[in-house]
């Protein structure tokens, strides 16, 4: 038996209910400075002096070294709801390794890896639905026969890829009183074929972004395709949450990079014939899986775009005097038609958010940066609680790299920057790995935290920052929570008619009742406010269960028949019972 078939989603390397590596950690020390563990990360093995201090001086509470909040070892989890017909004929069917009833592959498989509550409530024990066999697909045959045998016994089936999830997608509907079994489709981790010479490459929909990128690169190849979570997200994820890469200006969105795909729903095979590089060719079906996140059906293979690898990579970074000297310098760079790979904006909380992870530097090197800091402060006259940072990752051929560099400079005199090199923006990009950790440390001191995306239209930018932030204050004042709340934003992708913004909020829980409820209240009314004011309710992250009942002020009332009609024709037994999104209200 070779190690694929062997993969479970407990292993020696990832974690099985949080986010992450095992190896990798923020850790605190005796004199509160911060080190990270392992050796995956450009941080890992450097001290953190400021972080601490940070965090204690913006959210107004003091970091202890030992956890307030100790994660239960023991974890309940309810006794498993048996099909007997359907598992004596799978067990018939299928060799052993494919399937599993183990409480921890169960646990795994019943929340998401990267959702405020759903993690908490999985730390604490307080998940309350949990999915009760999980089956590991290794090919497009079995997955027919799984799904049939599903239909005959009337069992509900949940897809599941890197469960990397932030929308509740992944967790088990209360009401559902079928088995439930977890489809994971990791073991269909692999390259079908690479067209290298019409740019196109046929994967399997379980593999990840990192394996993916891997092989390509070998064969001097990208996809292009990279969002924060591309270590342990699949392909068939991306496809079924409509996801978005750091690097989209260069290499689209998913919906730009897939030409075709593959799903096996109760009713048959959606698929196009050939991955045409574009036909008119009616209503094209495979367009409608995109965000489809489980309802219909399991994406078993998509033909991807690729690229070959960029002549060049370079990074740079330009700061602003304020927010709005940001905002319109991303409006005209979007407009200039050279925008970089990766363009985004963050806000000064941020910035100083990014900094708090950086080793204190000593000697010449400590010197320059005092240096530096001295000119930017006290001769250029940044003011350093207001000022903000764009950072760019550029790629491709040497000469777009040059002129998309001057074209930086050029831009950045119009809107009063100060260039601050490539140090700056490599650090700035490099660091959206990391970031995610963040949350397992601050998880230990009672400090829950969520960033959420949405869409934003140009005008309403501002807006959509100023209107959040005000409510966050008054929420935190409602519900009495101690110190300060913690708000900063990012513009992470830029469009013709606006951006994606991130907006990451923070609390101190101390002395709180089930915090995870409070947060996920204090969430909502966030979400709602963004809608409000002129954003969505998701940019590439999807709707799930989280957010899905914002979707009737969202689309039409056709828009919605129209859904429920594909959910009707393709799944009328509700098979796919994962209830995200508006198909089955």
């Amino acid at each position: 038996m070779n190690d694929k078939k062997k993969f479970f989603g407990i292993n020696d390397e990832n974690w099985g209910h949080k986010w992450g590596y095992k190896d990798s950690a923020f850790i605190i020390e005796d004199n509160k400075a911060v080190t990270f563990s392992g050796n995956r990360y450009p941080v890992c093995g450097k001290k953190l002096t400021s972080f601490i201090p940070f965090v204690e001086s913006i959210l107004g509470v003091e970091i202890e070294k030992e956890p307030k909040v100790k994660e239960l070892k023991d974890k309940y989890i309810e006794q498993s709801n048996i099909n007997e017909m359907f598992v004596k004929e799978m067990k018939e069917m299928f060799d052993e390794d494919r399937y599993s009833i183990e409480d921890n592959e169960r646990l795994l498989h019943s929340h998401g890896q990267h959702s405020t509550d759903e993690v908490y409530k999985v730390l604490y024990n307080k998940l309350e639905k949990f999915t009760d066999l999980v089956f590991y697909i290794e090919n497009e045959k079995e997955t027919v026969r799984l799904i049939e045998l599903a239909k005959k016994h009337d069992v509900c089936l949940i897809p599941y890829g890197g469960g990397t999830n932030v929308t509740n997608a992944l967790r088990p509907p209360k009401k559902e009183k079928r088995m439930i079994v977890s489809v994971d489709t990791r073991r269909m981790n692999s390259i079908e074929s690479i067209d290298e010479e019409n740019l196109m490459v046929s994967v399997f929909s379980g593999i990840t972004g990192k394996e993916l990128e891997k092989q390509l690169n070998e064969k001097g190849l990208t996809a292009g395709h990279e969002p924060d979570s591309y270590e342990f997200s699949t392909v068939g994820g991306w496809i079924s949450t409509n996801a978005a890469g750091m690097k989209k200006h260069r290499y689209g969105n998913i919906e730009d990079i897939v030409q075709n795909i593959t799903m096996i729903t109760p009713t048959g095979t959606i698929n196009q014939i050939e991955p045409l590089t574009r036909a008119s060719i009616g209503i094209k079906a495979q367009n409608l899986l995109f965000g489809s996140e489980g309802n219909l059906g399991i994406i078993t293979k998509a033909t991807l775009k690729v690229h070959k690898l960029p002549e060049r990579s370079a990074y740079e970074s330009i700061l602003f005097y304020s927010w709005e000297n940001g905002v319109s310098f991303m409006y005209d760079l979007y407009h200039s038609n050279m925008v970089p790979a990766s363009s985004r904006l963050a806000d000064n909380l941020q910035i100083r958010l990014g900094s708090s992870l950086k080793e204190k530097k000593e000697g010449v090197s400590g010197l320059l940066d005092r240096l530096t800091k001295y000119y930017l402060f006290n001769i250029k006259k940044f003011d350093p609680e207001k000022f903000t940072a764009a950072t760019f990752k550029i790629e491709g051929s040497s000469q777009e790299v040059e002129q998309q560099l001057k074209n930086l400079k050029s831009l950045s005199k119009k809107h009063n920057g100060f260039v601050a090199g490539e140090s700056t923006g490599k650090s700035g990009y490099l660091a959206t790995m990391v970031i995610a950790y963040i949350r397992e440390l601050i998880f230990t001191q009672n400090i829950l935290g969520e960033t959420m995306e949405t869409s934003v239209p140009w005008s309403k930018i501002n807006q959509v920052k100023s209107e959040a932030h005000k409510l966050l204050i008054k929420l935190h004042k409602k519900h009495n929570l101690p110190g300060k709340p913690f708000f900063t934003s990012r513009i992470s992708k830029i469009y013709h008619t606006g951006v994606c913004m991130y907006n990451t909020i923070a609390m101190c829980y101390d002395g709180i009742d089930s915090p995870e409820d409070v947060f996920t209240e204090i969430e909502y009314a966030m979400r709602a406010n963004f809608i409000e004011n002129g954003g969505s309710i998701s940019h590439h992250h999807g709707v799930g269960k989280l957010r899905k009942d914002f979707m009737k002020d969202t689309i039409s009332d056709g828009s919605i028949s129209l859904i429920k009609g594909i959910k009707k024709d393709q799944d009328p037994k509700n098979i796919f019972g994962v209830d995200n999104n508006i198909v089955n209200d």
